[in-house]
């Protein structure tokens, strides 16, 4: 621990987190669909004050024609920082971390999507970060997978994507900007959530990443953190999606 991070009351007298959480508590999270008229299904999620909005556009045949793969769809992902979302105005256009970050997503919704569907087809996800403060990467996930869903992809479940982190060696739920900057450490995990007949039935974790120095326990206790939280964002999904088709019925849903 630096000594900065000594300085740092992380939790007050009650154990409530800097910004006024629970360890186990998400922060206060907000979903839609449909919000892109052009998109074939798009997707804003916001999770505390970062705000993600998602876009999808196909299945559509992909050119070059020497990228089309026989057997399977092939997806293009972007991920972009507007210049406006962070403190410090960033350059526009994608840089080292957008594409890594980027390559990070569809290595998580990949798995999850029904590729052999659509042969010699491509799949454009992009996700545009419009404001940031913390967890850009799982919030991008969590909104690429409904605007996948808003698009009618087929997929064999949702993907949700959350964070822990450990800081003054506690794990936390859910890290926002402060706790990921200066905290000890983060794990981002990524969840296919398996459904059917309208009840939760399993999991296949599609990403795991860890940045700092964790102990064994704090990794295991962090994992099961974030996939406690996976779920309850699962659950907002299902909803957000609901809402969609309640609005499309009249309310009759």
């Amino acid at each position: 621990m630096t000594s900065s991070d000594e300085d740092i009351e992380w939790f007050d007298d009650e154990g409530k987190r800097v910004d006024g959480r629970e360890k186990d508590e998400l922060r206060e999270t907000e979903m839609e669909v449909d919000v892109l008229t052009e998109a074939d299904g798009s997707a804003m999620v916001e999770v505390g004050n970062t705000r993600v909005v998602a876009s999808v556009f196909g299945p559509q045949e992909l050119h070059p024609k020497h990228l089309q793969e026989s057997d399977r769809a092939v997806i293009k992902m972007r991920y972009n920082m507007a210049p406006f979302s962070v403190d410090d105005r960033m350059s526009p256009g994608p840089n080292r971390r957008a594409k890594e970050i980027g390559l990070v997503a569809k290595k998580a919704l990949e798995p999850a999507i029904e590729m052999e569907k659509f042969p010699t087809a491509g799949i454009d996800i992009s996700m545009e970060v419009m404001e940031s403060d913390g967890g850009t990467r799982v919030t991008g996930i969590t909104a690429a997978a409904l605007a996948l869903a808003d698009a009618g992809i087929p997929m064999k479940g949702m993907v949700s994507s959350t964070a822990a982190g450990v800081v003054d060696e506690t794990p936390v739920l859910d890290v926002n900007g402060k706790e990921d900057k200066e905290g000890n450490a983060d794990i981002p995990i990524a969840l296919i959530n398996y459904d059917e007949d309208g009840e939760h039935v399993g999991e296949e974790i599609t990403l795991v990443q860890m940045d700092g120095d964790l102990t064994q326990e704090q990794v295991e206790d962090c994992i099961k953190l974030a996939k406690d939280g996976c779920r309850q964002l699962h659950e907002m999904q299902q909803e957000a999606m609901l809402e969609k088709y309640r609005e499309l019925r009249g309310g009759d849903f």
